[in-house]
């Protein structure tokens, strides 16, 4: 059990939604025009919500990513809304977009410091270059994640595609810091 409890925050949900219908990307311009399209740069189309504050992008085929969202419920209801506003705006959608959470990414305060060098030669599957980058990179693999760990004991934590995974990983990396006792309090 770790000494400290660990503070973990929500930064990003990546979320995907499937549509069964392709779009009219230029009719959705015309209508909607806080939209931003240019499809000789990037073949989607830039949809922007307010609340949930997020970013949908929309594809011909009926494909849509949404990022900025800070919980799993927001991603899911910022695709909802999006496919609500096109409803409304006149784009023809049969169905409701089917939504998957592709990634989460979250940062950590362990509340204590990590000894690096050890934590590398400890830890397995991490890799520990600092006159390439400042941090282990160490990868699980239940739940699969990839952590980010820096001296200072802030983590940052990606490739969750649940909230209760990026949980358990946090508890596990914690508890095994500790346990190999790598943590400075």
């Amino acid at each position: 059990m770790s000494r400290t409890k660990a503070i973990i925050g929500v930064e990003n949900v990546v979320a995907t939604g499937t549509l069964d219908n392709e779009l009219d990307l230029d009719f959705i311009t015309i209508n909607f025009p806080d939209t931003n399209y240019n499809p000789d740069r990037f073949p989607g189309l830039v949809f922007r919500l307010k609340k949930p504050k997020t970013t949908i992008l929309l594809f011909r085929t009926g494909k849509m990513v949404c990022t900025g969202a800070k919980s799993e419920k927001q991603a899911e209801e910022a695709i909802r809304t999006t496919v609500h506003r096109l409803k409304r705006g006149g784009v023809k959608i049969i169905n409701e977009a089917i939504v998957k959470i592709e990634n989460i990414v979250a940062s950590v305060n362990l509340g204590g410091q990590v000894h690096l060098e050890e934590s590398a030669r400890l830890l397995p599957r991490s890799i520990y270059e600092p006159e390439q980058f400042p941090g282990i990179i160490l990868r699980i693999t239940k739940p699969k994640v990839v952590f980010l760990i820096f001296a200072s004991g802030k983590l940052v934590c990606t490739g969750a595609n649940n909230e209760a995974d990026i949980h358990k990983a946090v508890q596990h990396i914690h508890n095994e810091l500790e346990n190999k006792d790598l943590m400075i309090y």
